[in-house]
């Protein structure tokens, strides 16, 4: 999972979490002036001061939190002057401070570093968080007050930003349900309170599902094709789960898993990959079938209240794509060329299965294994060859903080004064170009059984000139940590998975809004994956990548000739790739298009009819998630949103295509996107801001040409 940037203050808390303390909540919701949520943070940019908080301080925080934005809204809606901008809209905005601290902290350790306490907490919390912003949304007076203002806007003279803040809360209000009658609104409460009590609980289902399902192997015969570092890593894992003497292969939240590429016992592959298929789906307190069919039941008549078709129809309206049917025009473009490139790579795998005479038809749970001796074939390239050339931290630090330097002439000092939640997360202090200090980035790279699957992006603090604040940002990703003693060698999957999260990163960092509501990745989900997505083709810029793609013994660069196969197998597998993003994207849809009334769907019969109605049901190309751990849509604040991945890859592409076309990686190329893009937030159209950045609309041809699905255009 690549992703999760801009979750609201109430939608950070449906991916909840909680820090590491083994200390057990209190039942008062007293919050105590020591509280150390009562107050700003005494540390550098208002960071979260973890050294001082305890489980204990969350819910009355959250509590006092949500207590105090209501009262805040009421006095804002009683108000008996007329409404104008800033006693109405500015007023909203500087509410809830409170909530805002807490819940941005809550939203961080409960996805990095959750217990048992806290995870109970998140569910217990949820609804009420729900019920909270159906009084903000659903209160009849605040809309009346925001709807004159909104009727009047030609009128005020305001400048871009204020009119797009006004623009912004209109449309949430009228997406709410502030439009309703008073019994709708009443069922669409009852309907939002239980979505946000189970979506919580699908969030710790499917982590104790994923915990339980991970393979254990008693003999280490069958981890044959491992490396010597990967498998004791597995016996520490195995040991940190109290099982002396085995093996463990936790598990990642896509459905297929690292490992499947190294082993080389068929047997212990089938066990792993089913262990993934089937980790939510084992007829026990784990199993999310029965939660995720009441979830979409829900969100199919919360539509139905909005008298609007399905909830795609109404998720769609602030996004770019804007209506179910576009997402389906665009994904309808994809489809043939992927699905048509995958069957011929399958095709190549069978080939090299028969001909090592293994007398089986191949399976999903082979793809990998298989696929990495046809391209060590074709491209003669050996993942254990490249993966010594890429240790994290020199990563990190001369290929990810190196380009962000060339680009935007920020520089990186890490802070070792600062406390930290977990003992791996690093701290480092961001300075612009002309040496000011401007935020701070956390970053918390290695797998845990504590820890949400994936890879994200969130704020500690947000961004608001208004507000006086600066970003504090965070990456999280799932990479498996060495032990002890060894380097942290990963992918050239993992390092572009570093570069992505940090895009979205740089898109918080440069965050130059006055309005919280408005600021960094607070833009729709069809459009924040763009600057993140757009990052990742540093990753593999000549002079990018020759200043971190060195041997972590020697320090000697990549031999050219690897680096020029790994160029060639660019486009191996994409196919493949594609074809199991576009299950995903497409059982979102499907979901989320289902029409109100309908009984509770079985889970397995409705995933396999809808991959088949629009022929992604290719065996051997298994959906990247199954929808009982598609955690993005249930949990994440993706539903109908996984789309956006792909057409902010067409985004990305071709603003990347503008990069080339005028001399690449450069200081001044660079400070054009932090001004047109990184630090726009979202103060105007997304359409038009990217149009403006292009000087066209978005063409789908470079991403086409990128995934290796037509051929290059002629130099």
């Amino acid at each position: 999972m690549k992703l999760l940037s801009s979750l609201s203050v109430a939608g950070a808390l449906f991916v909840l979490a909680s820090c590491g303390s083994n200390d057990k909540p209190k039942e008062s919701t007293t919050m105590s002036p020591d509280n150390p949520f009562s107050a700003p943070s005494a540390l550098p940019f208002q960071a979260a001061d973890f050294s001082k908080i305890k489980n204990s301080d969350f819910k009355p925080a959250l509590e006092a939190g949500m207590k105090q934005e209501l009262e805040e809204i009421e006095k804002i809606a009683n108000n008996t002057e007329a409404p104008t901008f800033e006693n109405t809209l500015v007023a909203m905005e500087k509410s809830g401070q409170l909530l805002r601290r807490v819940s941005c902290v809550f939203g961080l350790l409960s996805g990095a570093n959750t217990n048992p306490e806290l995870q109970k907490l998140q569910e217990e919390v949820a609804p009420k968080m729900a019920a909270t912003t159906d009084a903000i949304y659903l209160n009849s007076k605040l809309y009346k007050r925001v709807e004159a203002i909104y009727n009047q806007r030609a009128q005020l003279k305001l400048d871009p930003e204020s009119m797009r803040l006004i623009d912004f809360y209109y449309k949430k209000f009228e997406m709410a349900g502030a439009k309703l009658n008073d019994a709708d609104k009443e069922t669409l409460k009852k309907l939002n309170g239980e979505e946000a009590s189970l979506s919580a609980k699908f969030n710790n289902q499917l982590m104790a599902a994923a915990k339980a399902g991970a393979l254990v192997v008693s003999d280490k015969a069958e981890l044959a094709g491992m490396s010597d570092g990967e498998i004791a890593a597995a016996a520490v894992d195995a040991k940190t789960a109290k099982l002396e003497g085995k093996w463990m292969l936790p598990l990642q939240n896509t459905t297929q898993q690292p490992a499947l590429q190294s082993l080389s016992v068929r047997a212990t592959r089938q066990k792993l990959f089913d262990a993934s298929w089937n980790r939510a789906e084992r007829n026990d307190s784990n199993d999310t079938r029965p939660t995720i069919a009441r979830i979409a039941q829900i969100r199919a008549e919360k539509a139905k209240l909005m008298g609007l078709p399905n909830f795609a129809s109404l998720q769609l309206q602030d996004q770019m794509a804007q209506k179910p049917e576009a997402v389906q025009h665009f994904l309808e473009q994809l489809i043939p060329a992927a699905t048509a490139k995958a069957r011929n790579e399958a095709k190549d795998i069978q080939e090299l299965i028969d001909k090592q005479k293994g007398g089986f038809k191949l399976e999903a749970s082979d793809w990998n294994f298989y696929s990495e001796q046809v391209r060590k074939a074709k491209y003669d390239i050996d993942e254990s060859q490249v993966k010594p050339y890429f240790e994290l931290n020199n990563v990190l630090q001369n290929g990810v903080f190196f380009a962000a330097t060339q680009l935007y002439g920020i520089t990186f000092k890490e802070r070792t004064d600062l406390p930290v939640y977990q003992k791996d997360v690093k701290v480092f202090e961001v300075f612009d170009k002309d040496g000011a200090s401007m935020a701070l980035f956390y970053c918390d790279y290695y797998k845990r059984d504590n820890k949400n699957g994936g890879a994200w992006m969130d704020n500690m603090v947000i961004q608001s000139k208004m507000l006086g604040t600066k970003p504090v940002i965070f990456n999280v990703c799932n990479f498996t940590k060495p032990a002890d003693g060894q380097p942290a060698l990963i992918s050239f999957s993992d390092v572009t998975t570093m570069f992505h999260e940090f895009g979205h990163g740089l898109h918080g960092l440069f965050a130059s809004q006055q309005y919280p509501s408005l600021s960094g990745t607070a833009t729709a989900r069809d459009f924040v994956e763009f600057p993140s997505q757009f990052n990742e083709h540093w990753a593999t810029d000549p002079a990018v990548f020759k200043n971190y793609a060195k041997h972590y013994k020697t320090g000697e660069l990549m031999p050219q000739a690897l680096v020029d196969k790994i160029k060639k197998a660019a486009t191996f597998n994409e196919g493949y790739a594609l074809t199991e993003i576009l299950a995903a994207a497409d059982l979102d849809m499907q979901w989320h298009t289902l029409a109100p009334g309908l009984p509770l769907q079985d889970v397995d019969k409705f995933e396999a009819e809808a991959l088949k109605k629009t022929h992604l049901d290719l065996p051997e190309v298994p959906t990247r998630y199954r929808s009982s751990y598609f955690l993005h849509i249930w949990s994440n604040g993706y539903s109908a949103g996984y789309y956006a991945y792909l057409w902010t890859e067409m985004l990305d592409d071709d603003a990347f295509q503008w990069f080339k076309e005028h001399g690449g990686l450069t200081h001044e190329n660079g400070q054009r996107f932090r001004d047109m893009i990184l630090s726009r937030g979202n103060t105007e159209d997304l359409a038009t801001m990217f149009r403006n950045f292009r000087g066209s609309e978005p063409n789908i041809q470079p991403m086409l040409e990128n995934r290796g699905l037509v051929p290059e255009k002629k130099k």
